[in-house]
């Protein structure tokens, strides 16, 4: 077991937490799939954590950190950063799906993940929140405001 492991499952409990509480402001019959899929979350953060204890107990613990920032490049990381911070704002103004789109080639391309890669990343992605979230739940995603 990593030390670093620990973080990782304390991390994923206050996610678990953090969309618990804010599940109670949706109405009785939108609460049943996010409940779920918190629990399914939790139950596997568990599962996790108990696989952890087991390790720690016949391996020991190590401190996990040097692997974890082993070719770790800032440059990459900021231009990320920022991507995902101006897709926040492209959701307002364009909508999901235009900006998903943008967001998804400007970020892939950058990584240099091959062209056609990238062409099946984004259409598979898209068309599988457009049936799922839209036609399967019913949940109505941003437009924005220019269109």
């Amino acid at each position: 077991m990593k030390k670093t492991d620990i973080g990782v499952v304390v991390f994923m409990y206050l996610v678990c937490a953090f969309f618990y509480v804010y599940s109670f402001q949706l109405s009785e019959s939108s609460k049943t799939y996010p409940l779920f899929t918190i629990g399914l979350l939790f139950f596997l953060t568990t599962l996790y954590l108990v696989q952890m204890i087991i390790a720690a107990r016949k391996f020991g613990v190590e401190s996990g950190a040097d692997e974890v920032f082993a070719g770790f490049k800032a440059a990459q990381f900021l231009v990320s950063l920022v991507l995902t911070l101006v897709y926040f704002f492209m959701i307002k103004f364009l909508g999901f799906f235009p900006a998903t789109v943008i967001f998804m080639l400007a970020e892939l391309l950058y990584l240099r993940v091959p062209i056609l890669h990238t062409v099946i990343a984004v259409v598979a992605l898209n068309l599988l929140i457009y049936l799922a979230f839209i036609q399967f739940l019913g949940v109505k995603l941003p437009t924005g405001v220019l269109f």
